[in-house]
């Protein structure tokens, strides 16, 4: 005897039990949701809907000389969470590239998070960014006190520094 043969149930489960019972309404419900649109469907997901907000190709540094050029002539700025350094930029928009270093969060899932926690705050801090009379490159290194957080923190902390790349904007032109 099989396995399969000797751990199957003897008695079979009456087709009333698991028999699908139809509504009043016909099943209305699932008709109503297949037949509207994508563009509708999207707005009701909220994983769908966050697919919108991923940073486009344009606005991101990728290449490690790009990297290299905003360490060597950039400004730094020190928080409690992230070292952000920054280089004006002579483009239409700010430029952000992230780092998340195994020597300072140590396992993928925690760089990961912090990526997704400085992207995050990257993002909820456009409208403040593009108030800027420049437009800058960004890189944001996460520091080891960023695991344990909420986006909170993090977004006010980008805040401040964006706040201060703005005063010293201010002050070159005068």
């Amino acid at each position: 005897m099989q396995y399969a043969e000797k751990n199957l149930p003897t008695k079979q489960p009456s087709s009333s039990e698991e028999a699908r019972i139809p509504c009043a309404d016909g099943n209305q419900g699932w008709q109503s949701r297949s037949s509207a649109s994508s563009c509708e469907r999207a707005q009701t997901s909220d994983a769908a809907s966050l697919l919108g907000f991923r940073l486009p190709k344009e606005c991101r540094l990728r290449k490690p000389k790009e990297f290299q050029l905003v360490y060597s002539q950039g400004k730094r700025f020190d928080g409690r969470y992230m070292t952000v350094f920054v280089l004006p930029f002579e483009g239409d928009f700010h430029k952000l590239g992230i780092t998340a270093s195994r020597k300072s969060l140590g396992k993928s899932h925690n760089r990961n998070r912090a990526k997704r926690l400085l992207r995050e705050a990257f993002r909820l801090n456009n409208p403040l960014l593009y108030s800027m009379k420049k437009r800058y490159l960004w890189v944001l290194n996460a520091k080891r006190s960023l695991i344990g957080t909420k986006l909170q923190a993090p977004l006010e902390e980008l805040m401040q520094i964006i706040e201060a790349v703005k005063a010293e904007e201010g002050c070159e032109n005068v």
